[in-house]
């Protein structure tokens, strides 16, 4: 039914039409009495040997939403009912911003990629703070935060804190967000100084609390191998928890099917999809080896088969994000990657000669719910919800070394 009815529908309308109609449709499905337990009745699959632990926190499968789709909080639940083992919303910045003029966002169906110069649209920390009231029961979730463009480089540690600081409470983790445009400043992005200068008032305030919640640092791929080191180097002397690799791309636009002329037309913005899958699986390689593999990395960038998953795991990444992959393959891409990773754990018990994780136990089907609780905002001051999974306090996380 998607491929034939809602897919042409959907990509016969703006990318940023069809992702309003798409959000507004899933916070229609929330609403409903069932609808969420349908969803995942759908689209989620449940195995043991999906399971993965990273951070300390337990993840149902390692298939995660990356930030961009959600970018205000506004669907967790509902993604998560469609089979995301944790879902990442934002960016998140301080104030509400409009982004850059419409249009923006632009599909490559040649090959299958999107362009996009949004500019970190969002409603701001105040309405994330209000839909993250809600709660978000059964869904891990993860915050990407980012600074305002208008903010000057020397006060971005102040927007980067705000956000962590008021966000704290309802994130399970957080993504520190250093690779969108208007966080880049040049050679000066990626030095150790300016990194440890975002990066240690969030240590200092999580020091503080009782509950603990990861940090990763999000980069760019268009990044060099000695800025990759520099990276690496503040992810192993620093209490950063991990890396995320890698948001879209400038450098890659050699080779394309898509005319010359039509990405002249297009201009400017950062290029994901399938022309990043080799770099994106490249970067996370060297983090992992440089780092010793004792380091979590989240894979994301090029994600669009199931093979291109196994690649990724492969190179050394803990969990995955999809995106643009995502967009192309429809709703039932999670499941179909779940299904590879159960199939890949079998073959590889069988070649070992060990009884097979994935023949011990049938994915489950979620049993029909008796009340679907309302998705109604509450008010403003309404008490918060406690975040889904809560790790112990200290310094580090137990799977730091």
């Amino acid at each position: 039914m998607y491929r034939k009815l809602i897919e042409p529908l959907l990509f016969s309308l703006t990318i940023e039409r069809a992702h309003r109609i798409v959000l507004l449709l899933l916070r229609v499905m929330g609403l409903i009495p069932g609808g969420r337990w349908l969803l995942h009745r759908c689209y989620g699959v449940s195995h043991p040997v999906l399971e993965r632990e990273v951070f300390g926190i337990r993840f149902p499968n390692p298939i995660g939403l990356a930030a961009g789709f959600d970018r205000n909080g506004e669907a967790v639940r509902e993604f998560g009912a469609l089979g995301f083992g944790f879902v990442e919303i934002g960016t998140v910045t301080p104030r509400p911003q409009e982004g850059n003029p419409r249009p923006r966002v632009f599909r490559l169906p040649k090959d299958h990629a999107i362009v996009n110069r949004i500019g970190i649209a969002n409603r701001g920390l105040d309405a994330t703070v209000r839909y993250l009231r809600r709660g978000h029961e059964g869904v891990i979730l993860g915050c990407n935060i980012g600074k305002n463009t208008d903010t000057p480089a020397a006060q971005a540690p102040a927007d980067y804190l705000k956000l962590f600081r008021s966000l704290y409470q309802y994130a399970d983790f957080f993504t520190v967000n250093i690779s969108c445009d208007n966080a880049c400043h040049d050679a000066k992005t990626y030095t150790k100084e300016y990194l440890l200068e975002i990066l240690n008032p969030l240590f200092d305030f999580r020091r503080g609390q009782s509950d603990y919640r990861p940090v990763m640092l999000k980069i760019s791929p268009d990044l060099t191998d000695r800025e990759i080191d520099t990276v690496t180097e503040v992810l192993t002397s620093s209490p950063l928890d991990g890396i995320v690799a890698t948001n879209g791309t400038h450098d890659c636009r050699r080779g394309l099917h898509t005319s010359r002329a039509g990405l002249d037309k297009i201009g400017s913005g950062r290029l994901s999809g399938a022309p990043l899958t080799q770099r994106a699986v490249e970067i996370v390689r060297r983090i992992h080896t440089l780092s010793g593999g004792n380091y979590p990395i989240i894979g994301s960038g090029g994600m669009m088969t199931p093979d291109d998953v196994l690649a990724m795991l492969d190179a050394g990444a803990d969990l995955i994000q999809l995106y643009t992959g995502y967009i192309y393959n429809g709703p039932g891409f999670v499941r179909s990657i779940c299904e590879a990773l159960i199939a890949d754990a079998n073959r590889k018990a069988r070649q070992t000669g060990q009884e097979s994780p994935a023949a011990e136990e049938a994915p489950e089907t979620p049993a029909a719910p008796e009340t679907e609780p309302s998705d109604a905002p509450p008010a403003d001051g309404a008490p918060s919800a406690a975040p889904a999974a809560d790790t112990p306090a200290a310094d580090a996380p137990a799977s730091r070394p």
